[in-house]
């Protein structure tokens, strides 16, 4: 079954091919094939972007992995601007795969649209450092998956981490402004 998520993995995050690092790549793989063994989950494609906010604001179908490869695609846009304008420096690999596992623990978090204990007690951005650190990721990728939203209050403490919680931010702004909703409302 492994082999059939890390396929399915694969082609669903086209994304995965702008890591260079091969272990990056490779683990970022890992992170989700992980999650989708854990939870039960053969596509991604069926899995919820946010169900509480989903039907609290009528968004109607919005899906987990749409968001996860703006937020890789909008992390790396930024990410280059930022290198070709102020020689940043930041790592495009890091972005990347940041934006593509920052929400991979959602998968624990609900079933669904049915919040798991996970979900109640934890939440995605705390388990994150679970799924991460289990498959081997490396420190800044397990932190961007704690410090990628400002529920827990953790910072984040690289550029590369700050680009892609904007990225999810972002994101996540165009999903609840739609229909020209006041994000002060949300």
């Amino acid at each position: 079954m492994a082999d059939q998520h890390r396929d399915h993995v694969e082609a669903t995050f086209p994304e995965l091919e702008g890591i260079e690092d091969e272990t990056l790549r490779r683990r970022t793989v890992d992170a989700w094939v992980l999650a989708m063994e854990e939870n039960g989950v053969d596509d991604l494609a069926t899995v919820p972007w946010r169900p509480p906010d989903q039907e609290r604001l009528g968004l109607g179908e919005e899906w987990l992995v749409d968001h996860v490869r703006e937020v890789a695609a909008g992390g790396l846009a930024l990410a280059d601007l930022l290198n070709e304008r102020r020689d940043a420096g930041i790592d495009t690999d890091v972005v990347v795969a940041g934006g593509l596992v920052h929400d991979v623990s959602k998968l624990y978090e609900f079933h669904g649209f049915e919040e798991t204990a996970i979900g109640d007690l934890l939440g995605h951005p705390y388990y994150g450092v679970y799924v991460a650190g289990r498959v081997g990721l490396p420190p800044e990728l397990v932190a961007i998956t704690v410090n990628h939203t400002g529920v827990t209050n953790v910072e984040p403490a690289t550029v590369e981490a700050a680009v892609v919680r904007q990225a999810d931010y972002a994101s996540a702004a165009a999903i609840w402004g739609q229909g020209g909703r006041d994000l002060r409302e949300v």
